[in-house]
């Protein structure tokens, strides 16, 4: 081969090789948006689950007043 050849096949690799790098940074700037909105989802349950955590209690100890004075 030629060094003209060998130039022109390791410039067609390094063009393939950035289209699959900026293939790959698209997959990761979509991974990272779903596991952002997974997280999220995950923080407004927690919340939730505290809420409801927090009124179980206040129900419970509502009940067991109302046991005690009867």
């Amino acid at each position: 081969m030629e060094s003209v050849e060998i130039i022109t096949e390791y410039k067609e690799q390094v063009k393939i090789l950035k289209q699959q790098i900026n293939e790959l940074e698209d997959a990761n700037k979509y991974k990272d948006a779903a596991n952002k909105r997974c997280l999220q989802k995950l923080e407004f349950s927690t919340r939730d689950l505290d809420k409801a955590l927090i009124k179980i209690k206040e129900l419970e100890d509502k009940l067991k007043e109302t046991n005690d004075t009867i």
